[in-house]
């Protein structure tokens, strides 16, 4: 991580601290006593009546500031514009990350004070229907326009307020977008499409970070078009290009404690659905019993894991089988069953590349990795398991699955 704090071209001259917290105080009074929509009309009428002296310029400055910290991301809707930005990081008030393809770089904070940080925490959460404050003080939401927020207060935090976004890709990325940044070589592409293609039962694994959705994306987005395809996740994020997919979000219990909505719910329910592929976009628990049980009755399917190496994911899957009362003996044999390739990605400084493609098999009881392909620094390297790799690209339609 860079040490060096930076002022992104985005923030520069957009501070809170160049509008009047009492402009902001009045108006945002003002607003909530009329009820009704926030719009940008309101708002100015607001600034006006308000009697502070503004030029045209000031006016609409204060109305972009007043509408980001009434509806938007307050003090960080300025970062928006940013060619790639991905995450940001707000560590108490003094202390503000980015990510935007190169690596965390601390950047400028634009929060005068943590009661602003709190502020913005309490309402961004509050917009997706959660709460946060003493009681509850931990949260993890997405918005409507699928920001994905969580956020800790203090005492549990013992820093400040804690405040991690990620933005959504507002484009989907082609195979070919993915050849060309060198997360894949064109070679495993074509095989990757071709096995996908072809019904192969796919785990993307990685760490937070590494591309695992991003990938998981294009693959779906080559299924055939005859497809129907139905995404179950936490947050929604997957966004394939294919002209039949069907999505479904679990949801939380509200603040009584009912109508929580899980995803083992959800992966039963899409068996109802006439699936010809259903795709768990992150398995954190019980779900993985499910999915396996569904890969294991004639479906197609996809899922991932978060795991720090490819080597890993035998004992993850064993882990997360475990939640769901399912011994390791049951988890290897499902598992072996019905997945076919795992495809781990990993980080390398800013780049996101595909560092191994391996087979999952079932022996003796355990699950084990037969590794198929693997990016080294030295270049490509292929293992013991290349050739049934290349067999499974070749099957037709309908034949994959171990």
């Amino acid at each position: 991580m860079s040490a060096q704090t930076t002022t992104p071209s985005s923030l520069r001259g957009t501070s809170g601290a160049d509008l009047d917290p009492q402009l902001l105080h009045e108006v945002r009074e003002a607003l909530l006593s009329d009820g009704g929509s926030v719009d940008d009309e309101r708002i100015a009428r607001a600034v006006r009546e308000s009697g502070h002296a503004l030029s045209a310029a000031g006016t609409l400055h204060a109305v972009r500031r007043i509408r980001a910290e009434l509806t938007g991301l307050g003090a960080l809707q300025a970062m928006l514009p940013a060619e790639g930005l991905t995450d940001v990081w707000i560590n108490g008030h003094r202390e503000v990350w980015w990510e935007a393809g190169a690596g965390p770089v601390r950047v400028e904070s634009p929060f005068r004070s943590e009661e602003e940080v709190r502020a913005l925490a309490v309402r961004l959460i509050a917009s997706a229907g959660r709460r946060l404050d003493d009681a509850h003080p931990c949260a993890d939401v997405q918005t409507d326009d699928g920001i994905r927020v969580h956020a800790v207060l203090p005492p549990i935090s013992t820093g400040g307020t804690l405040l991690s976004v990620r933005f959504r890709h507002r484009a989907v990325l082609s195979v070919n977008d993915l050849v060309a940044s060198g997360t894949l070589r064109p070679e495993i592409l074509e095989l990757l499409l071709t096995a996908t293609a072809g019904g192969a039962n796919l785990l993307v694994t990685g760490s937070t970070g590494s591309g695992k959705t991003t990938v998981l994306n294009a693959l779906l987005s080559a299924c055939p078009v005859g497809e129907r395809i139905v995404l179950i996740e936490d947050a929604a994020e997957l966004r394939p290009e294919h002209p039949h997919v069907i999505g479904m979000q679990s949801r939380h219990a509200n603040v009584e404690g009912a109508g929580a909505v899980d995803l083992v719910e959800l992966v039963r329910q899409s068996l109802r659905m006439r699936p010809d592929r259903i795709v768990i976009g992150e398995c954190r628990g019980a779900e993985v019993r499910e999915l396996l049980t569904a890969l294991n009755t004639g479906h197609s399917g996809a899922g991932t894991v978060h795991a720090n190496s490819a080597d890993a994911v035998p004992a993850r899957l064993a882990a997360l089988g475990a939640l769901g009362g399912m011994s390791p003996e049951a988890v290897a044999l499902q598992a072996g069953s019905a997945l076919d390739l795992v495809i781990h990605l990993d980080r390398e400084g800013g780049r996101r590349i595909l560092r191994t493609v391996s087979l999952l098999q079932e022996h003796q009881g355990a699950l084990r990795m037969v590794p198929a392909f693997e990016q080294t620094p030295q270049g490509p390297s292929f293992g013991p398991g290349w050739s049934e790799f290349a067999a499974l690209a070749a099957r037709s339609p309908g034949q994959a699955g171990s």
